[in-house]
């Protein structure tokens, strides 16, 4: 769906069996976004991002610009400290890169005030480059309110807000209390149509970069009047329990479509045979 900007797709990233990147599988990977949503989340939890090195993260956003362009491509800057997450924002509009999303630092806690300096080191690193923040307490150890979010926006220039985890459940909250035309994504790819409807501007889906179809299928409908509560959000019902959240899955469901899924370095388990078949269904009706 060329120009749309409501599903973007949280992309895997792939490793050889040596646990090196496969790059020319990511490549491949990288097309296959830009022919079905055309909009990409480099780096992200769904890519593994914790197992990168700096180095390899800015190979993989190299390859995004190359393949789908600067205005299609939100390259995750965010780690644990703002020292590196302000080098590798540097680093990552050196190489072109227009859109940037930061995860709060994570393992140890930070106050408030840590926070406005952590996210003041990446605006300064980012120049104009449009922001967003990244939310997820479950797997960062820190709980951002919506007002504590809007504060920092209004501070630091941030765009909006991909929240993922409980955070997601505060979409409605996100877009009251940031400012004018801040924009609040939700990780929770099942409820797009509620998202949208609380006045968020999309979701970032690692469901679909194994079958984004569903999704777009389901904008499509909403697009057009439909309540999403039809077959097209049955559908995505259906991904989103086989799918998700679940990096194994969404690998099967690649290589089930043809694609270079690889392998991963993080503790990722295969599914089993019961559940590889439910995917393969679902890759089936993507495919009809």
């Amino acid at each position: 769906m060329s120009g749309q900007r409501t599903v973007i797709t949280a992309v895997t990233t792939p490793f050889h069996p040596s646990g090196d990147l496969d790059l020319a599988a990511t490549r491949e990977l990288y097309g296959f976004v830009r022919s079905t949503t055309g909009q990409l989340l480099v780096g992200g939890t769904t890519g593994e991002f914790p197992a990168l090195s700096t180095g390899e993260r800015l190979q993989l956003l190299e390859i995004a610009l190359e393949t789908l362009g600067d205005q299609n491509v939100i390259n995750h800057v965010g780690a644990a400290d703002a020292r590196t997450a302000a080098l590798l924002t540097r680093a990552s509009v050196r190489a072109g890169a227009r859109r940037l999303a930061a995860l709060t630092p994570y393992y140890l806690p930070a106050t408030p005030d840590e926070l406005h300096a952590y996210f003041g080191s990446i605006r300064e690193a980012a120049g104009d480059a449009e922001l967003y923040a990244y939310l997820f307490p479950e797997r960062s150890g820190l709980d951002v309110p919506p007002e504590l979010c809007a504060e920092l926006a209004r501070a630091h220039g941030i765009a909006g807000v991909k929240l993922s985890g409980s955070a997601s459940r505060q979409v409605r909250e996100h877009v009251a209390a940031g400012p004018d035309g801040f924009e609040v994504y939700s990780g929770n790819d099942r409820e797009l149509a509620d998202v949208l409807a609380a006045g968020g501007a999309g979701v970032v889906s690692g469901c679909a970069a194994g079958l984004p179809e569903a999704f777009l299928d389901l904008l499509e409908a909403l697009r057009t009047g439909n309540t999403g509560t039809g077959p097209a959000q049955d559908r995505v019902d259906r991904v989103v329990a086989a799918l998700g959240p679940s990096i194994g899955r969404i690998k099967c469901a690649q290589r089930l479509r043809g694609l270079p899924a690889g392998g991963s370095r993080m503790a990722v388990a295969d599914p089993d045979a019961a559940a590889e078949a439910i995917i393969a269904e679902l890759v089936r009706e993507s495919a009809s």
